[in-house]
């Protein structure tokens, strides 16, 4: 609830964008956050940007229409467990722990503790990155995954998330470095109807991303899915 709220105040402070839509597809460029930056450009040779200390996470709406087998299977397809499948190197990030425990500053803890803490953080990492990556292929909680569209390539993924060369794959790919957070389906009839004019099918998400749009990603399902519609919107005032 704090992050929500936190997202929201943030996203409130934008100005208005301009819709995005299937026209815009092959122009779209990044968020007006990315520019201000100069971390990129939509020029497909641009350097993959850094990751800032503090992400700034814009929220989206996504609207969705086409014949009803069309956006069906659509549906299934983008459906995954919204975990990017990331290689870990859970000793370097021990002792990454370790050292910043005891680095100068740190108060409280002794070698020992600082060794003994660094090693259970360690622990509940691994467990827990276990457990999301175990649900990769399996489970569809998530209604846009990113990487079931878009799959991050095996050599990119043993690369680990903070690898630069990982970081240019997703700028390439997605236009954004990191999975989408907060993806949900609007449920309500009247934005059903507003998605599905003339009886076509279609249904309505909302997500955060960071730091840009995920226009390259948008790009490719456009091409992949022609005979649906995707109306992609960055709302910077949320109600």
């Amino acid at each position: 609830a704090d992050l929500d709220a936190f997202l929201t105040a943030k996203a409130a402070t934008r100005p208005a964008p301009r819709p995005v839509d299937d026209a815009d597809a092959a122009t779209t460029a990044p968020a007006p956050a990315a520019q201000a930056r100069g971390r990129g450009t939509q020029d497909s040779g641009a350097a993959a940007p850094l990751r800032l200390a503090h992400t700034d996470w814009l929220h989206h709406q996504l609207a969705i229409t086409g014949a009803e087998d069309a956006v069906t299977a659509f549906r299934m397809a983008a459906a995954g467990a919204g975990t990017i499948p990331w290689h870990l190197d859970m000793d370097q990030l021990e002792e990454d722990w370790f050292h910043r425990l005891v680095a100068p500053g740190a108060r409280g803890l002794s070698l020992a503790g600082a060794r003994m803490l660094s090693s259970q953080l360690r622990d509940a990492v691994e467990q827990r990155h276990g457990l999301a990556v175990s649900r990769v292929g399996r489970s569809p909680v998530c209604p846009l995954d990113l990487h079931s569209l878009v799959p991050v390539p095996p050599q990119i993924l043993r690369l680990g998330p903070d690898h630069p060369d990982a970081l240019e794959w997703l700028w390439q790919h997605w236009g954004t470095t990191e999975g989408l957070r907060h993806v949900a389906e609007e449920l309500s009839d009247a934005r059903r109807r507003a998605v599905s004019p003339d009886g076509e099918a279609g249904y309505h998400l909302t997500f955060w991303s960071a730091d840009w749009t995920p226009w390259r990603a948008m790009a490719r399902i456009r091409e992949a899915w022609p005979a649906v519609t995707f109306d992609l919107r960055p709302t910077y005032q949320v109600a």
